[in-house]
């Protein structure tokens, strides 16, 4: 079978060994990098087949994806190949609709299943109670250090941590994203400026800013995108005029981080920036039906990614805006409750409150992100063979 983009074979075996994981609000095939093709422009053509892409009924059932944005996801592990690390992390977001395969980010979600994948898999081993990995994240460059229990030689799983969006509990996984700032464009405000209006020919001016830790996104304040900020997935999805805007502010804004040297190229580059409309705390019913009230939360978050509003909120997009809400005069600082005792940002979302720590510092060369950190859990779901589709 050949890519549909590229006409590359696909290599030639009819299935390869895989691990099937949930890591945080996401879930994916991992991987190991001396299963696969040695060139990585070799890999695309047999990520589409396995997810079971393109699938124009949007449900990816004739292959490992589940139709959305969230479980369509791949990570490749491998030795590390920068000092400091011990594994190598590659993230391909696998499109549901298109023959297509972006590496241009990362998935702060699953990279809470890379250490204990490491671990299990005997790529690392553990020296006492708590294991550290130093994830070394290739899309990005960036290194990523996981801590969590073991159970023996292996990661523990057993855990009362309950996460937003997941049913049950599991074992605590703390990441730290080390320098994250300019993960995407090498610069932490890749334009210079902590806000500014967004002139799009036809639609206007939108009030943004475009702030890169960790993976790159567009902040939208809501009002000047004549949106509430509380609007819920379903809502959005109902509203493809929204989505369309929303489409042209992250194609816009890709040209002026210098993600995409011209529209045509942003169009295609689906994954970054990741589009968020920030507003400030307020009341909001959530996908289960419960309230969060406004005092439980620093800010209201609703995120796009690769063209869908999500559920829950991506990780890495999580750093980002914890990132942007201790930079003064962005579209996040504005909008946050500030709280001098409480280093950590409470965001409210789609399916809880999730809680980002970053520390941020100003010096005279212009603002610093030291380090972003959450927690997640995970969970090894499968293991055994995976079969592309034909």
């Amino acid at each position: 079978m050949a890519d549909p983009a590229s006409d590359r074979p696909l290599p030639g075996t009819d299935s390869l060994p895989a691990v099937f994981m949930r890591g945080g609000t996401s879930k994916g095939l991992i991987l190991h990098r001396a299963d696969l093709p040695a060139r990585q422009e070799d890999w695309s053509a047999l990520f589409v087949a396995l997810m079971g892409s393109p699938d124009a009924y949007g449900r990816q059932l004739n292959g490992m994806g589940g139709g959305v944005s969230s479980v369509s996801k791949i990570c490749v592990v491998g030795p590390p190949s920068v000092p400091g690390a011990d594994v190598d992390y590659t993230f391909a977001q696998v499109m549901v609709d298109e023959a297509r395969v972006d590496f241009g980010g990362n998935c702060g979600n699953m990279s809470s299943a890379i250490g204990p994948f490491a671990l299990d898999e005997g790529l690392i081993k553990a020296a006492g109670p708590e294991a550290c990995v130093r994830i070394h994240n290739t899309n990005t460059g960036k290194i990523i250090h996981a801590f969590f229990p073991t159970e023996g030689d292996k990661a523990g799983v057993r855990g009362d941590l309950r996460i937003p969006g997941v049913s049950g509990t599991g074992a605590p996984i703390r990441l730290e994203f080390l320098d994250p700032g300019g993960a995407s464009t090498g610069r932490l405000l890749p334009t210079g400026q902590a806000a500014q209006w967004l002139e799009i020919p036809g639609r206007g001016r939108f009030r943004v800013s475009m702030v890169d830790a960790a993976n790159a996104c567009v902040l939208v304040d809501p009002q000047s995108a004549g949106l509430t900020g509380l609007e819920m997935p379903a809502e959005l999805t109902a509203r493809p005029d929204v989505l369309e805007m929303l489409n042209d502010i992250r194609i816009h804004a890709s040209v002026a981080m210098g993600i995409a040297g011209s529209l045509e190229e942003a169009r295609g580059r689906r994954m970054i920036p990741f589009v968020g409309i920030v507003s400030p705390p307020r009341d909001a019913v959530m996908l289960s039906g419960e309230m969060i009230r406004a005092e439980a939360v620093d800010l209201t978050v609703r995120m796009i990614s690769s063209g869908q509003p999500h559920q829950a909120l991506q990780l890495t997009a999580s750093l980002c805006i914890a990132v942007a809400a201790r930079i003064d005069g962005t579209v996040a600082a504005v909008a946050a409750r500030r709280d001098g005792r409480r280093k950590a940002l409470r965001i409210g979302m789609p399916s809880g409150v999730l809680t980002v720590g970053a520390d941020v510092r100003r010096d005279d060369a212009g603002w610093v992100a030291e380090r972003g950190y959450f927690f997640r859990t995970a969970r090894r779901l499968f293991e055994g063979r995976v079969y592309p589709m034909p």
